[in-house]
């Protein structure tokens, strides 16, 4: 049964919150950390990954990393990175654990902190699942400032202390707390980064940024150009040029737009909008083992999925 936990943090000796679920039995088992999203913590509902954590007898933990993403400790710190690092200790000392089959996923500002992770502590995963992350602060905030979604641009001025377009120190903020600033450290791990075709237009964040941080991962004959990046974004559909990458895949029901793999990095593109599938993250990552080589040919879901607000 999922349980309210507290565990210690190295970066400042605090006790911090998770939802915890532990698995059965003596043998090592996965274990799945999800992260919440931008606006969430960890009483957020984590339903989907838990149950199916728990139909597989894996272990499972859902920490607050600092709550909301509006203060300077939360979005993106050091002491984010510290508490999602402390949680994956704590489940190792709370229940045998298998190593190699470390897992993290998240949507959102979780997808946020997902990619962050994979860039700063890529020794930790097995393997990495990011839903319609942002991967640059700053330029989430240029897209959000004096539009529809001004509270983020005014969370992420809260939590940079400025403004990253106009004060150089709060750029710099902007710029630590970006996974683009970090991720070419995730080469060596599977990282698949998936984002709804409508995202921007029906929901708060571009997929531009997903496509931008697959980008760092590429190969350098798989990176998608600014011009197709810009196309997509704008028209809420793919060029003609890069439509052979996917066929007639599908997620369930949902029509992959866009599918291209290059090195250890997947960028899905599919129909919907702020979206996370979340156990069709989970049945990818549970194919994947810290060493092995990635398996990419999974894409059922069973149409669970949730479109991610504030």
């Amino acid at each position: 049964m999922i349980s309210e936990v507290e565990y210690f943090c190295t970066v400042d000796s605090s006790m911090q919150k998770a939802m915890y679920l532990k698995a059965k039995g003596d043998d090592p088992r996965p274990l799945v950390v999800s992260l919440h999203t931008w606006s969430g913590d960890y009483t957020q509902s984590c339903r989907d990954a838990a149950e199916f954590c728990a139909q597989e007898n894996w272990n499972f933990i859902f920490p607050d990393f600092r709550g909301p993403d509006w203060t300077s400790d939360a979005l993106g710190s050091d002491k984010v990175v510290s508490d999602i690092s402390d949680a994956v200790t704590f489940a190792k000392e709370s229940g045998p654990v298998d190593s190699d089959r470390v897992y993290l996923i998240g949507g959102s500002g979780g997808g946020h902190a997902a990619l962050l992770l994979a860039g700063r502590r890529p020794d930790l995963w097995a393997a990495v699942s990011a839903w319609c992350p942002i991967v640059d602060i700053a330029a989430w905030f240029r897209q959000c400032d004096g539009t529809r979604y001004q509270g983020y641009a005014d969370h992420i001025v809260q939590a940079c202390s400025g403004n990253p377009s106009l004060d150089p120190e709060a750029a710099a903020e902007a710029k630590h707390r970006s996974p683009l600033t970090w991720l070419e450290n995730a080469s060596g791990i599977p990282v698949s980064i998936a984002s709804g075709i409508h995202d921007g237009h029906t929901g708060s964040v571009p997929v531009s940024h997903a496509i931008n941080g697959f980008n760092v991962l590429a190969d350098d004959d798989a990176v998608i150009c600014s011009e197709d990046i810009d196309f997509i974004t704008a028209n809420q559909e793919v060029p003609l040029s890069l439509k052979p990458d996917c066929g007639n895949l599908s997620l369930g029901t949902r029509q992959i737009h866009l599918l291209r793999q290059s090195a250890k990095v997947r960028l899905m593109i599919f129909e919907g909008g702020h979206d996370i599938l979340t156990v069709a993250g989970l049945r990818w990552l549970a194919a994947q083992k810290r060493g092995a080589v990635p398996v990419w040919d999974i894409f059922a879901d069973d149409g669970s999925a949730s479109e991610l607000g504030r």
